[in-house]
């Protein structure tokens, strides 16, 4: 009988998913040197792969849609929900409608993951622990938003935004819940 795998461990494991792409990198704070939770569910993924990138979320969406123009597949990082609002209008504005604004000359393959910061055991406080998911649902016309509350829904959501990413050049943001890593 195969061991049920943590919330943590099905990250890893759609991480890892993700990895068998060759075109897939992986860019953020925290990716290829330890700093926050997001760190701990790349640890099995080379560092080649990795893109360590400093404090600029606006510059790293806008990297990230440059990767995905050239038919890169970038998995953006944002640790916190908290993070992801500094790159609102690269989101919202370029990656979500670069279809629409090129008339379908461009479109773009960019995963996003992010997270509801963790409350427990400390409480990091309200600038760290927001949940934005139904406003940027609101926001984002050709953006996917996968808000992964149970761990069976990890892989799926992570296996349909790669194949969004690849297939239809379509973007997707995944919410992931950072009080669950240690679960």
């Amino acid at each position: 009988m195969e061991k049920e795998l943590s919330y943590k461990e099905e990250i890893v494991r759609a991480m890892e998913y993700l990895a068998l792409d060759p075109r897939v990198l992986f860019l953020g704070q925290s990716v290829a040197h330890t700093g926050n939770s997001i760190y701990r569910t790349l640890e099995t993924i080379d560092n080649d792969r990795k893109w360590e990138t400093p404090v600029f979320e606006e510059m790293q969406m806008g990297m990230s849609l440059g990767m995905s123009m050239a038919d890169l597949v970038p998995v953006t990082c944002y640790p916190r929900w908290d993070f992801l609002l500094c790159a609102t209008s690269q989101l919202v504005n370029h990656v979500d409608k670069l279809e629409t604004m090129t008339r379908g000359i461009f479109s773009s393959g960019v995963i996003i993951r992010t997270a509801v910061g963790a409350s427990k055991p400390l409480d990091s406080g309200p600038q760290h622990t927001q949940n934005h998911t139904k406003s940027f649902e609101t926001m984002l016309t050709n953006t996917k938003v996968y808000l992964l509350e149970h761990k069976s829904q990890i892989y799926p959501a992570y296996v349909e935004a790669h194949q969004r990413a690849t297939r239809e050049k379509r973007p997707s943001l995944l919410v992931e819940f950072g009080e669950y890593y240690s679960h």
